[in-house]
C-alpha cells in the first residue's frame, strides 16, 4: 500500500511538470510568432537605401543630415513702392445722440404711433396722452383772459374820459392818476392771463409726444392704457441717431507723432471699420476728433472717427476693427516679411550673391503690414532674398533656386533624412542627360 501511494504521488508530480513545460513552450511559440519582424533587417535595408540615395545625390554629409550639394530655396525680389502706414485698434461704434423719450405731462397713454425698431424723423408723432384735461385747462385760461381784457378796455375808456375832464379842470389830478393806475393793473393781469393761455396750449401740445431727433426707435417700455407721469423715470422709448455715426478707439502714445502731425495740418485721415473677423470692410470714414489727454493707466489716447453709415452697416455698441491710415510712405524699399530673419546680432536676410551663393545682409526695418516690410537700410530694390529653405543656410552657402515651394525643405525631419536634397537634383540630372543626348 505504501509503495502504491508513493508511485501515484510521483506520477502526479510528473504530469504537473509536463503540463507546465507544455505551457511554457506554447507561450514561447506565440511570442516568437507575433514578435515584430526583422528590426535588424529593416535597419539594414534602410541603410542600404540611404547609401543608394546618397550615391545618386552625390553623397551624404556625415553626422547631422543634409546633402553636400546645393540647398534648394525659393526667392523673391525686393521692390520700390508706396507703403500705406496703417495703425490698427479695436473700436466701439457710438451713436452721436441717444435720447430717452419721456412725457412732459401726465395722463393716460391713449396712442402709440411707432413700431419697435422703426426709423423716424425729427418731429414724427410717437405717442399721445389723453388731451381732454389740457383742453379744458386751455378753455379756462382763455375765459379768464377775456374777462380781464374786458375790464382793461373799460378802464382805458374811463382813463380817456378822466383826461378830458381834467383838461376842463372838472376833476382832481388824483382821480386821473387812479384811473391810469387801474389801466396799468389790468394790463398786467391780461399779460398774466395770456401767459396762462400759452402754458395751457403748450401742455396740450405736449400730449402729442414727437421724436426730438432722427434715428432708430428701440423697444417701447410702456403700453396703451398706462398712466404716465410728467418726466417719469421710465422712458417711453429710446432713439439712437445712426446717420451719421461714430467709432471710438484708442492708440498707444508711441504711435501719436505721425497721426497728430497729419491731423493738425488739416489732413482728413481715412479710417476703415472692419468686422470682428477682420475680413469684411464695413464702412469708411474720416478721423473726426481726439481727446485732450492721455490715459495714464493705459498710455493711450482716445480718438473718434465719423461715418455716414448710409447703408446702416454700423450699429451702436458694435465692436469693430479700426484701421487708421496715418500716412503713405513714398518710394521705399519693400521686402517680403517671410524673408526677414531675427537673430542675436539683429535683423538680417539671406540675399543671393550671384546665382549660386547667399550672403547675410543686416537690415534696419520700419513698418510692416504682415506681408511686406519697409527696409530703411541694408537692402536695395532688385536684390533677391530667400523666402523658403533658410533653415540650413549660412554665409556663403551654395543654393539652387526653385520655383515650386513643394521642392523646398520645410521640416527638420526632411533635412535629417536628406529627402529634399535628392528631389530637386534628380530632375536636374535628367535635364542634363536630355541635353547630352540631344
Amino acid at each position: 500500500m505504501v509503495d502504491h501511494s508513493m508511485q501515484s504521488s510521483v506520477s502526479r508530480k510528473s504530469r504537473r511538470w509536463l503540463f507546465g513545460l507544455l505551457i511554457v513552450l506554447a507561450v514561447a511559440l506565440l511570442a516568437w510568432k507575433f514578435w515584430p519582424a526583422g528590426t535588424d533587417s529593416k535597419n539594414e535595408a534602410g541603410q542600404k537605401g540611404a547609401a543608394g540615395q546618397a550615391g545618386r545625390s552625390g553623397g551624404m554629409r556625415p553626422g547631422f543630415g543634409g546633402a553636400t550639394g546645393p540647398i534648394p530655396v525659393r526667392v523673391a525680389t525686393a521692390v520700390t513702392g508706396d507703403f500705406p502706414l496703417y495703425y490698427k485698434a479695436l473700436g466701439t461704434v457710438t451713436a452721436l445722440n441717444t435720447i430717452n423719450v419721456r412725457s412732459r405731462v401726465g395722463g393716460e397713454l391713449v396712442k402709440i404711433a411707432f413700431e419697435e425698431g422703426q426709423m423716424v424723423k425729427a418731429g414724427d408723432l410717437l405717442a399721445e396722452i389723453d388731451p381732454r384735461p389740457y383742453q379744458n385747462a386751455l378753455l379756462q385760461a382763455e375765459g379768464t383772459l377775456l374777462q380781464n381784457q374786458a375790464q382793461l378796455k373799460n378802464a382805458q375808456v374811463d382813463l380817456e374820459r378822466y383826461r378830458g375832464l381834467y383838461a376842463e379842470d372838472s376833476i382832481a389830478k388824483q382821480t386821473l392818476d387812479t384811473a391810469a393806475a387801474l389801466v396799468g393793473q389790468y394790463q398786467g393781469t391780461v399779460k398774466t392771463n395770456q401767459a396762462a393761455v400759452n402754458d395751457a396750449k403748450l401742455n396740450l401740445e405736449f400730449t402729442r409726444i414727437r421724436a426730438p431727433i432722427s434715428g432708430r426707435v428701440g423697444l417701447r417700455q410702456l403700453d396703451v392704457g398706462n398712466l404716465v407721469a410728467a418726466n417719469d423715470t421710465t422712458a417711453l422709448a429710446v432713439i439712437t441717431q445712426t446717420q451719421p455715426i461714430s467709432v471710438a478707439f484708442t492708440l498707444p502714445e508711441n504711435n501719436l507723432e505721425t497721426v497728430l502731425a497729419r491731423y493738425r495740418s488739416g489732413a482728413k485721415l481715412p479710417v476703415e471699420a472692419w468686422d470682428r473677423g477682420d475680413v469684411k470692410l464695413q464702412a469708411s470714414g474720416v478721423l473726426q476728433s481726439l481727446d485732450n489727454q492721455i490715459d495714464v493707466t493705459t498710455g493711450t489716447l482716445k480718438f473718434k472717427a465719423r461715418y455716414e453709415n448710409r447703408d446702416q452697416s454700423l450699429f451702436p455698441n458694435q465692436f469693430v476693427n479700426v484701421r487708421l491710415l496715418a500716412d503713405t510712405l513714398k518710394g521705399v524699399v519693400l521686402a517680403p516679411t517671410a524673408a526677414i530673419q531675427f537673430g542675436t546680432n539683429g535683423t538680417f536676410v539671406y540675399a543671393l550673391d550671384g546665382d549660386k551663393k547667399v550672403t547675410i545682409k543686416k537690415l534696419k526695418i520700419g513698418a510692416s503690414d504682415g506681408d511686406k516690410t519697409v527696409v530703411t537700410e541694408g537692402l536695395a530694390a532688385g536684390d533677391r532674398v530667400v523666402l523658403e529653405g533658410t533653415d540650413r543656410l549660412k554665409e556663403g552657402s551654395e543654393v539652387e533656386v526653385v520655383n515650386d515651394s513643394q521642392q523646398v525643405p520645410t521640416t527638420p525631419t526632411e533635412h535629417l533624412q536628406g529627402k529634399t536634397a535628392a528631389a530637386p537634383t534628380e530632375p536636374a540630372v535628367a535635364d542634363k542627360a536630355k541635353k547630352g543626348g540631344a
